[in-house]
C-alpha cells in the first residue's frame, strides 16, 4: 500500500508540474463529463494540427464562446520574422476558434491573442493573452537520396532581403526524386500509353524571409504509393481567392486550406489522366487541369492514352465544362524542337547518361515502327510531343495561354479551339499556322530582324539586350494587371535549352531567362520588355522545371530558378552538382533583385510563390 501511495503522489506532482501554474485540468467521473484536457488563457484548449494535414497549425478553441475582432501573432525566435494577421468571424466559426498558422518546428512557441468573447448570460470582454504551443519536429519521410542534407527542406540561405520584401513568406513545391518503395512501379496498358510511370516524390513547405520553415503539408497522410489512384507527383500549387490552395498529383486534383482543412479531394474525370504540372483557377470558379486523354483513336487507328496535351476545363463540382485537345488543334508531327531537345534533361526524367544526346530521324522512325508509346519525347498522339507545362485563362476573350516545352512555343488558343497567336520560333510550323506566328518589335514598334526562319534574333546570343524567344520555357502566365483585350503581358522562364534550335558546342554555353514580354494582340508583334539571367551564366541554368510570376501586392516579379546548380559531365554521362534551387523577387522593371533564397539538398526544385495569409483568414477584408 505505501509503494502504491508513493507513485500516485509522484504522478500527480508531475501532473501539476507539467500543466503550469497558469494551466487547468478537469477529470471526468462519477459526478459527470468533464473538461479532462489541458486549457490555457480564458477560452478552450489548444488543438494542434486540427485537421492532420498541417502539423504546423493550430486551433484554440473557442471554449463555447462567439469571437470576433481576432488577432494572432507568433512571436519570432530572436532576430526571426513576425507573423501577424487578422481573423474574421466567418473564419472564427469555420474552425470553432482562433486558427493559428506559422508556428517554429521542434519549439515552445509563444503566440499573443486578442479578441472579444460574448455568450447568452455573460458580459463580452476583450482579452489579449498568451499561449504557449510545443511542436515537433518536421516529420515526413526523407527521400534517402545522397543529396539530401537533414530535414526533407534540406538547407535554405537567406543571401538577400530589402525591408520591403521582409514580411513575404514564400510556399515552395520541391521534388527529391525517385524513391524506392514510395514511387509507382506501373504503366497504363490498355490503351498503352501516358504517363502513369512518372511518379517521384514531392512535397509543399512554406518559408518565412529568415529561412524558417513556418508549415508543411504532410504529404504522407495524402499519398497512398500502393494505389495508382493516389498517388503521384504534387505540383500546379496556387492560392485561391479564398487563401486555400489547389493542386493535382497523378489522378487526382486537390483543394486544402492552410490549415489542413480539406474542401475536395477528386479523381479526375474519367475521360483524362494523368495530371501534372499545371491547375490554373479561373476567374469564374472554374479550374483549368493539365491532363490528357484517357483514350484517343488515332488515325492509323491505334488506341493509346496520350501525354501531357489536353486542358480539361472543371466546374466547381468537378463536372466537366470543356477541353482542349491540343494534339487536334495544333501540330503533333512538328519535330524541330523535339529533335533538338538534350535527352539527358527532358522535364524531370534526368538521364545523365543521355546527356547532350539529341534524336535523329532513325530513332523517330523505329518508335513509331515499334509502336512505341508513352511518356518518351518523340511526335504524334501517344508521346510527349507537346510537354505542356502552363495553362493560364484570358477572361478578356475567352481563351487559354498553355506553355508547350516540346515545341518552345507560348500559344493563346480561344473557345472556338482556334489558334490566336504563337510565340515562339518560326521554324517547323506548317501553312495553318503561318499567320499566327508572332513578329518581333523593338520598344518604338520598329520589326527586329531575326534569321530566315526566326529562330535566332539579336538577344540569341549570352549577351545584354535584345530580343529573344523562349526554350523550352515553364510558367506562361498572363500579368492580369496590366492586360486587356488589345494588350496581353505575358511572363515566362526561358530555361534555354535548345536555344536558337540547335545545342551549343559546350554545356557551359546553355542560360536560363526570367521574361516579360508584351504582345500587341492587334498587331500581331512581340516585344521584350524585361528580362533577367544572362549574366548569370550556366551557374544558373535551370534545364527543366521553373517560374516567373508577377504579383499585384507588391508590383513584383518572382523568379524561381529550380534546378539551378544541376549539370552534366557530358563526356563522362554523369552529374556534377546538385540542384541549389535560387527564389528571387525583384521590384517591377528592377534589374537585380531585392530578395534572394537559395535551398540546398532538396532535390529538384519545381515552383514557388508567396502567400498571404489576408486571404486565408480575413475573407471579409
Amino acid at each position: 500500500m505505501k509503494k502504491k501511495t508513493l507513485l500516485s503522489a509522484v504522478l500527480s506532482a508531475s501532473l501539476l508540474v507539467g500543466i503550469g501554474a497558469t494551466s487547468a485540468l478537469a477529470m471526468g467521473g462519477p459526478s459527470g463529463p468533464k473538461v479532462d484536457y489541458q486549457t490555457q488563457g480564458k477560452i478552450g484548449a489548444v488543438k494542434l494540427n486540427p485537421y492532420g494535414f498541417s502539423p504546423l497549425t493550430a486551433i484554440i478553441m473557442n471554449g463555447g464562446y462567439v469571437l470576433k475582432d481576432i488577432k494572432v501573432t507568433i512571436v519570432p525566435k530572436e532576430g526571426g520574422q513576425t507573423i501577424s494577421y487578422a481573423v474574421d468571424d466567418q473564419m472564427a466559426k469555420t474552425y470553432a476558434g482562433i486558427p493559428v498558422f506559422g508556428l517554429y518546428p521542434a519549439y515552445k512557441n509563444t503566440v499573443e491573442v486578442s479578441y472579444t468573447k460574448s455568450a447568452v448570460g455573460f458580459k463580452d470582454e476583450t482579452v489579449t493573452e498568451k499561449y504557449t504551443i510545443t511542436t515537433s519536429g518536421v516529420g515526413l519521410t526523407p527521400s534517402g537520396l545522397l543529396f539530401q542534407e537533414g530535414v526533407p527542406f534540406g538547407k535554405v540561405t537567406v543571401k538577400k532581403v530589402d525591408k520591403e520584401f521582409a514580411d513575404r513568406l514564400y510556399l515552395v513545391n520541391n521534388l527529391p526524386g525517385k524513391m524506392p518503395g514510395r514511387s509507382s512501379q506501373a504503366t497504363w496498358n490498355n490503351p498503352s500509353g501516358g504517363a502513369l510511370e512518372w511518379n517521384d516524390d514531392s512535397f509543399a513547405f512554406i518559408v518565412d524571409t529568415q529561412g524558417e520553415v513556418r508549415w508543411y503539408f504532410d504529404k504522407d497522410k495524402l499519398l497512398d504509393p500502393g494505389n495508382i489512384y493516389k498517388t503521384g507527383i504534387q505540383m500546379g500549387f496556387r492560392q485561391n481567392k479564398d487563401g486555400a490552395l489547389t493542386w493535382g498529383y497523378g489522378q487526382r486534383y486537390v483543394k486544402y486550406d492552410l490549415m489542413g482543412r480539406e474542401i475536395f479531394n477528386r479523381q479526375l474525370p474519367l475521360a483524362y489522366n494523368d495530371f501534372s504540372h499545371s491547375l490554373d483557377n479561373m476567374q469564374n470558379g472554374h479550374y483549368l487541369l493539365r491532363a490528357a486523354s484517357s483514350n484517343t483513336k488515332r488515325p492509323d487507328g491505334k488506341n493509346v492514352r496520350t501525354v501531357r496535351d489536353v486542358i480539361v476545363e472543371v466546374d466547381e463540382n468537378g463536372y466537366v465544362v470543356d477541353d482542349w485537345r491540343l494534339f487536334e488543334i495544333l501540330d503533333p508531327y512538328r519535330k524541330d524542337i523535339i529533335m533538338t531537345l538534350d535527352q539527358g534533361a527532358v522535364c524531370l526524367n534526368i538521364d545523365a547518361s543521355a546527356a547532350g544526346h539529341t534524336l535523329s530521324e532513325a530513332e523517330l522512325a523505329e518508335m513509331d515502327k515499334n509502336d512505341q508509346f508513352g511518356d518518351i519525347a518523340s511526335t504524334g498522339p501517344g508521346r510527349n510531343w507537346a510537354h505542356v507545362n502552363s495553362v493560364d485563362y484570358d477572361p478578356n476573350d475567352d481563351s487559354i495561354v498553355i506553355s508547350s516545352r516540346h515545341q518552345s512555343a507560348m500559344i493563346k488558343i480561344g473557345r472556338d479551339k482556334q489558334v490566336k497567336w504563337i510565340a515562339g520560333a518560326h521554324k517547323g510550323w506548317g501553312e495553318k499556322f503561318k499567320d499566327k506566328l508572332l513578329q518581333p518589335v523593338d520598344s518604338k514598334g520598329n520589326k527586329i530582324v531575326c534569321d530566315d526562319e526566326y529562330s535566332k534574333c539579336p538577344g540569341y546570343l549570352n549577351d545584354e539586350g535584345g530580343f529573344d524567344w523562349t526554350w523550352t520555357q515553364h510558367t506562361a502566365f498572363i500579368i492580369d494587371s496590366k492586360t486587356n483585350k488589345d494588350i496581353l503581358y505575358l511572363a515566362a522562364f526561358d530555361n534555354g535549352d535548345a536555344r536558337g534550335v540547335e545545342q551549343p558546342a559546350l554545356a557551359d554555353m546553355k542560360y536560363s531567362r526570367a521574361v516579360i514580354y508584351k504582345i500587341d494582340q492587334n498587331k500581331m508583334t512581340i516585344e521584350q520588355v524585361w528580362e533577367y539571367g544572362k549574366q548569370r551564366g550556366s551557374d544558373w541554368f535551370s534545364a527543366v522545371t521553373s517560374l516567373t510570376e508577377y504579383h499585384d501586392d507588391k508590383d513584383s516579379v518572382v523568379v524561381y530558378s529550380a534546378t539551378a546548380g544541376m549539370q552534366f559531365d557530358i563526356a563522362k554521362g554523369v552529374p556534377v552538382g546538385d540542384p541549389a534551387p535560387e527564389l528571387l523577387e525583384f521590384k517591377w522593371g528592377a534589374k537585380e533583385p531585392s530578395l534572394q533564397i537559395r535551398f540546398e539538398g532538396t532535390g529538384i526544385g519545381y515552383q514557388a510563390m508567396p502567400i498571404s495569409l489576408e486571404k486565408a483568414f480575413n475573407h471579409k477584408k
